[in-house]
């Protein structure tokens, strides 16, 4: 992966942003108009989801571009090179191949010359087998008791991709079995969780790859602490605790059998993880053969990524407009609209897929990026936003592409229910395209009495702008094989504006200067000595210290 030309400077982003002033303020609707096949030749299909990107104010001649632009920047090399097991993620030397996790073939994938495929086969048939033996009650507690809830302690890719999963997945998920899981260092978090479990029948994950993460270990330590105290020896914490981890040692000390480990790896990072042994609480709620239908999803996808042309491939287009309407239009953020309740923890898990993997402002070899890059990811599951922030999509000052997804089926057996959310989804996208006229708002009041000064004076106020974009992704129904295909289409979304910005999308180096300032200002609090710090600091360490 070479350093390419400054963005800016390419033939293709130069071509695009003529086109920009050419027709950037058409409206779709016009667009929809002169166009009865718009919808057929905008909307692709891939690995049993449904796209519709034919609500976007973009063209044939529009698509081309950003297609020649993919190409311009490398996207087709990149992808060979991830796919390959070389090491992409340049600031740590390390190979990106999350890919593997859900390789589903026999075709072997290599790092190094080395196949790893045996060895990510091996942990995911000992997750299986653990999860089986907890699902059927063969795994038992100290007291002799089945396991009824599990406590997944982590953070950030160990906490939001199974969290967001389990919810997902809860129409799929063991009926004896509770979900919790456990992140924020705030005491709450933890007391709460503990608050509804006993500790004879609560099986504990802890997640972190070093067994250092201090969230995951002060809250683990606190676990075990609540664990002993309820009456259960030293011994027993080890048919109670389970690591995600390589760190055998520490493991080992912390009282779990490191034959209750389950191991990954420096290639797949901590975003990208829900594949792996991270997603350990997955495969107890779903079970494995559960597991491995969301494998299979994501693995759908992968390959659909891996061989369409950049203008039918899914995440290349999602990717692309994305890029389109940062470069072009200055949209700062892109809105989440799941319409599924159990979908409500996707838009905080893509947040950080996104925004930890492209928010960054230099590029692969340390130059400044020349053009805005990652927008700010945001959303909440429809029809709950309607009545929160679709003021602001409608009406508000800033252009906001939306991403609605929305289940064509589903579990819960209440067929008017989902047909109401269904229609609002629909009408939500159309209602951004095409807006309200200020002679269509006058022609409504009219009809509702009103004449004169009266009617004029609301009339700016109802007006919708419209020709505001959006995408809709149909997915079958919310189950494994389908959220895994998900899933995997906004990692490779991510991946494609990575490559065209020039981005290294696999490090997070921006998360490590806080934690770093944390821990000084944690031993001040402790009674430390106060170390040199800006008033500011000062001042509220000094609060604090007088408030304990």
């Amino acid at each position: 992966m070479n350093p390419p030309t400054p963005l800016t400077q390419t033939p293709a982003w130069r071509a695009l942003a003529a086109h920009r002033d050419e027709t950037g303020e058409r409206p779709m609707s016009a667009l929809f108009a002169a166009d009865p096949a718009r919808f057929e030749r905008f909307s692709v299909r891939a690995a049993g989801l449904f796209l519709d990107y034919s609500k976007n104010r973009i063209d044939d001649r529009g698509m081309a571009l950003l297609a020649a632009l993919a190409r311009e920047r490398g996207l087709e090399a990149a992808r060979a090179a991830m796919f390959g097991g070389q090491r992409i993620n340049n600031t740590e030397d390390r190979a990106v191949l999350h890919v593997a996790l859900r390789n589903r073939g026999d075709a072997p994938l290599e790092v190094d010359g080395a196949d790893v495929m045996p060895a990510v086969r091996d942990v995911l048939r000992r997750m299986g087998a653990f999860a089986e033996a907890v699902r059927e009650g063969r795994w038992r507690g100290h007291t002799g008791e089945a396991i009824t809830d599990i406590v997944n302690i982590g953070i950030g890719g160990s906490d939001l991709g199974p969290a967001m999963a389990c919810q997902a997945l809860a129409a799929h998920g063991h009926p004896r079995l509770a979900m919790h899981f456990v992140s924020n260092i705030d005491g709450d978090h933890l007391a709460g969780v503990l608050a509804r479990v006993k500790p004879a029948t609560t099986l504990f994950i802890v997640a972190s790859k070093t067994f250092t993460t201090v969230e995951t270990m002060t809250n683990a330590a606190s676990a075990r602490a609540w664990f002993l105290a309820g009456g259960a020896a030293e011994a027993d914490v080890a048919k109670h605790f389970v690591a995600v981890s390589t760190n055998a040692q520490r493991v080992a000390a912390f009282g779990i059998d490191p034959a209750n480990m389950f191991g990954f790896w420096d290639w797949v990072g901590g975003r990208y993880s829900m594949w792996s042994a991270v997603g350990l609480p997955i495969a107890l709620y779903v079970g494995r053969d559960g597991f491995d239908a969301l494998l299979d999803g994501a693995c759908a996808m992968d390959r659909h990524f891996a061989e369409a042309p950049p203008e039918r491939n899914m995440p290349v287009i999602l990717g692309l407009l994305g890029v389109w309407y940062r470069g072009f239009f200055g949209s700062a953020s892109v809105s989440v609209a799941p319409y599924a309740q159990a979908l409500a923890r996707l838009p905080a898990y893509l947040q950080q897929l996104e925004m930890e993997s492209n928010g960054k402002s230099v590029t692969r070899d340390g130059r400044p990026v020349d053009t805005p890059a990652c927008p700010v990811i945001w959303g909440e599951p429809g029809t709950n936003g309607q009545h929160a922030f679709f003021q602001l999509l409608h009406q508000g000052t800033d252009l906001i592409p939306v991403d609605f997804i929305a289940p064509l089926t589903a579990s819960h057996g209440l067929a008017d229910h989902h047909r109401l959310l269904l229609a609002n989804c629909i009408a939500q996208s159309k209602a951004l395209m095409v807006g309200r006229t200020a002679g269509e708002v006058r022609a409504e009041l009219s009809a509702a009495g009103l004449a004169g000064e009266a009617l004029e004076a609301l009339v700016p106020h109802r007006v919708f702008p419209g020709n505001r974009p959006s995408n809709t992704l149909l997915l079958p129904d919310l189950s494994p094989r389908s959220l895994g295909a998900l899933v995997a289409l906004y990692e490779h979304k991510v991946f494609v504006q990575s490559v065209i910005w020039d981005i290294n999308a696999f490090d997070q180096w921006g998360v490590e200067l806080g934690k770093q300032i944390a821990a000084r200002i944690g031993a001040e609090l402790a009674g430390g000595a106060p170390g040199v710090h800006d008033g500011s600091t000062l001042g509220l360490i000094a609060a604090v210290r007088a408030a304990s």
